[in-house]
């Protein structure tokens, strides 16, 4: 029997070129998985059948933001760091806003705690 994958959510155009592939291709999910994964193994409410789930949608929301900004800004990717001539150091760890030029350094949990986003 053959496993027949489509895509239901969002355009898939736009989907298609994010995997790198045509439309008649494999669509792999295996970036879906690993964040999947990374989330499943860093916040205890989506592990199933546990006594810390979410009980409030509000709740569940507010953690999943903060993880989001933990995970964005202040955890370092091994995968965007970069090699340096440096005396002591080898590496620079980066996070993806510092990739994408939004901030210049790692934040610490201060700093993203009290971060105030600009009214527009």
């Amino acid at each position: 029997m053959k496993n027949i994958q489509r895509i239901i959510f969002g355009d898939p155009e736009e989907i298609v070129e994010m995997l790198g592939a045509n439309s008649e291709d494999y669509i792999g999910t295996s970036y879906v998985e690993r964040i999947n994964l990374t989330i499943r193994t860093s916040l205890v409410r989506f592990v199933r059948r546990t006594m810390n789930f979410s009980k409030i949608m509000k709740m569940h929301t507010k953690t999943f933001d903060l993880f989001q900004a933990w995970y964005n800004f202040i955890k370092p990717h091994d995968s965007l760091k970069l090699r340096i001539n440096s005396k002591n150091r080898k590496w620079l760890q980066r996070t993806p806003p510092m990739a994408e030029g939004i901030t210049y350094h790692i934040w610490n949990l201060k700093e993203l705690l009290t971060f105030r986003v600009p009214v527009q």
